[in-house]
């Protein structure tokens, strides 16, 4: 019965020791994190298929890690004089910040619009793990 004991007490401390060893790894890469080193990236699209097309290339040039593809987004502006109203599709890109500016370079390289809108904002803060992931899959 000691051993049984023993052996579930050297259980429970191996595990509160590997608790506080993975909560200590990731509030180290959550201070690492430096504020706005990553963006998120908004471009709206005439069409899924557009959409999917500049996705997946800016995925595949490592321009951006991650491009969330939302459908249904109703755009009302004012172009060349008159108010306009359109059905898009709106690209939720993650990328590192100091790849925006090949971002909007490749963006405004394939986009049919005459004017592709690129707006980027930066991310302050998020998940660490998910944030380092950002930052090791679009290169500098």
């Amino acid at each position: 019965m000691r051993a049984a004991c023993g052996v579930l007490l050297l259980s429970l401390l191996m595990v509160s020791l590997l608790r506080t060893a993975y909560r200590r790894l990731f509030s180290m890469a959550a201070e690492a994190y430096e504020p706005g080193s990553l963006s998120a990236v908004f471009v709206t699209c005439p069409s899924e298929k557009v959409a999917k097309d500049i996705a997946r290339a800016m995925v595949e040039k490592h321009l951006a890690a991650c491009v969330n593809i939302i459908p249904q987004v109703t755009s009302i502006y004012e172009w060349k004089g008159k108010i306009e109203e359109d059905s898009e599709i709106l690209l939720m890109i993650k990328t590192r910040s100091s790849r925006i500016p090949a971002l909007t370079d490749f963006v405004r390289s394939v986009h049919p619009y005459e004017v592709a809108e690129v707006i980027a904002l930066p991310i302050e803060q998020g998940n660490a793990p998910y944030l380092q992931w950002v930052g090791e899959t679009v290169p500098e």
